[in-house]
């Protein structure tokens, strides 16, 4: 059986667009036994939006985090979710050291064209927003489109410090099969690539759950050949929600680690308190 460490690494609450308060969460936590919950909104970027904590409530955001700490037995854990556009967003490790996190969640929802400025969305509940943007923006291109969704990914490992990388084939969400299949040689390359840069830069991967549970995937972030393969390098998993409300904490959380033994896992990593870091 899988040595699964109960915890819950990538949260999301009223501060960014999640639809609970941290305190919901923390009640949530201690009735399912979690010994750490890591809130993780979605970093500031510099253009408007809807969904990430504004520059100005960072300091609100931690100091409430540290003020729960002492009305619970659960370890809070205090992160960001960053975004990764070339150019445009901030630099994580400079968010990390401004606002004393314990750890970086690094992520690619928004993809930049090599030859413009408008980006494609490709997260979210609407499936016509990503064909939206694959038409406008890559001529439908999908080959093009999704090679770009990785080599954005390739650059935010060479060039930004994370812990955890998160839905990293989130790429797939959409597509549903229709436009690519994840056992085409081109695309398994990509994919591989992406491995061995996480590897390189002992980067945790997170098996995130949200897909399934929210129905617009058929199967987990990552997928199984995913996760196969991370196994055989030794890279460090852990189990995440992505919760945008207290009642997802633990959703497909089992069924998860369950795959994660399929795939060869015998354990998932935590976060070490007095190292300051993830350890597998």
């Amino acid at each position: 059986m899988i040595d699964f460490f109960k915890a819950n690494y990538h949260t999301h609450s009223l501060y960014c667009d999640g639809k609970c308060t941290l305190l919901q969460h923390v009640e949530e936590a201690e009735r399912l036994g979690l010994r750490q919950l890591g809130f993780s909104s979605h970093a500031p970027v510099p253009f408007d939006n809807r969904f990430a904590i504004s520059v100005e409530d960072l300091p609100k955001y931690c100091n409430e985090i540290d003020s729960l700490q002492s009305e619970t037995n659960v370890k809070l854990l205090k992160s960001l979710e960053c975004d990764f556009v070339p150019g445009i967003t901030y630099q994580f490790s400079k968010l990390q050291s401004d606002n004393k996190l314990d750890y970086i969640i690094g992520g690619v929802h928004l993809v930049k064209p090599h030859n413009g400025d408008e980006l494609w969305f490709i997260d979210g509940s609407k499936r016509e927003t990503y064909d939206e943007g694959l038409l406008k923006l890559f001529n439908n291109d999908i080959k093009r489109a999704v090679t770009t969704f990785w080599e954005q990914t390739f650059e935010m490992l060479e060039t930004e410090k994370m812990d955890i990388i998160a839905h990293v084939d989130k790429i797939k969400m959409h597509n549903g099969d229709r436009f690519f299949t994840e056992d085409e040689l081109w695309y398994k390359i990509l994919a591989d690539k992406a491995l061995q840069l996480i590897k390189r830069h002992n980067v945790v991967m997170e098996i995130n759950t949200r897909g399934l549970y929210k129905k617009r995937c058929n199967s987990f972030y990552p997928s199984m050949y995913m996760l196969t393969e991370a196994r055989r390098l030794d890279i460090p998993v852990v189990a995440n929600s992505d919760a945008h409300r207290a009642e997802e904490l633990s959703l497909f959380v089992d069924e998860a680690v369950n795959v994660l033994e399929q795939c060869g896992y015998e354990r998932t990593a935590r976060f070490d308190t007095d190292l300051g870091r993830f350890v597998f």
